[in-house]
Formats: structure tokens, sequence, C-alpha cells
């Protein structure tokens, strides 16, 4: 199984990564945590901080299973503002590539780049503004075959067990959702 990288910036939403990181490994995924700095302790917007397995100068980018950007503020900003990241991100779409971003960061990371023309997708309300070129949807999650876009910290498990559903299929999603007690409408 490939690995899969989440982004971590300065003022990240705790919640949105901690939870998908955590998720993706009790499927049994191989997920890092990147930090997009020079230094492996990032702190989040809520001022809780996370030790990063890597550092972005120090990962091969080119043959990730997901790229995930978390939301929050600034660190959906911050991620957008880093040109390694931007150009993965470009690289990976190019490719057809799995890319994940929740809250902000699909309007403030994904849209910008042209990963969201013609798709449906979904942010952070008040957000929509940035996706001139999305198909807006006001629901939590947006789960398309290589892109999966979610709309705030709420939506964080659903999110989750998307990607997860996407790489290893509803049953183990199904699965990992009930050991947490998660049922869904």
């Amino acid at each position: 199984m490939k690995t899969s990288f989440l982004f971590l910036a300065q003022g990240f939403e705790e919640i949105e990564a901690l939870t998908v990181v955590d998720v993706m490994r009790r499927a049994g995924m191989d997920i890092k945590t990147v930090s997009i700095t020079d230094e492996h302790k990032v702190c989040g917007a809520h001022g809780i901080a996370v030790e990063a397995d890597k550092l972005i100068d120090d990962v091969d980018l080119s043959d990730a299973e997901w790229l995930i950007a978390p939301g929050g503020m600034p660190g959906s900003t911050n991620l957008a503002n880093c040109d390694r990241l931007c150009a993965a991100l470009s690289k990976h779409h190019a490719k057809q590539g799995k890319i994940a971003a929740i809250c902000a960061a699909p309007a403030i990371v994904l849209a910008p780049l042209g990963i969201l023309d013609g798709k449906d997708a979904t942010c952070y309300p008040g957000f929509e503004d940035n996706c001139h070129q999305a198909i807006m949807r006001d629901t939590p999650v947006v789960a398309l075959n290589s892109l999966i876009t979610a709309n705030g910290p709420a939506a964080a498990l659903r999110f989750a067990l998307a990607i997860v559903a996407n790489s290893m299929g509803e049953g183990i999603a199904n699965e990992v959702g009930s050991g947490m007690l998660f049922y869904p409408k």
C-alpha cells in the first residue's frame, strides 16, 4: 500500500487533521503527517502542538496515495503559501492522484490550483466564493473518485471514513466506523 501524506501548517484545524490520521491508521493505511515548516512541532489553531512525522523537504511525494489538506485559519492560508506543497498537489492532480481537503482548504488551497474546476465540492460556509469553477454542494462531504472535500470540523469523521472507503472499500470503512461507535443515519 502506498503512503499517504497529511500536511500540517501553523494554525491547522486540529480535529480535522488528527481525526483523519487516527481513522486511516485504524484502517491499517500508511499515513504520515508532514510539517510544511522547518520544524517537526506544529501548533494548531487552538494551541495544540503536534509532532509531525516528517518535514516536507524530507519526503518524496511523487508516489503518494493521498495528499490531504486539513483546514483551519491561518493553516489553510499557510498551506496555500507553500510552493513545494502546491507544486506537489498540482502534479498529483495532473496524474489523477487522490487529493482530499476539508474546511477552508478546498477553497484556499485547491481552488486556486484549478483542482476543483468542473467538479462537485464542498467547503466551510462562506468560502464558496473562492471556488468559482467548482460545483459547490451544501453537504458535509463530497466524495469523488480521486477528490474528497468536506465542510468543516463536524464532518471530520465522515471525511476520514470516505478516504478509507475510497482506498479500502465500504466494508473496512464501516468496520472502522462502527468500532468507533459511529453509525451514519
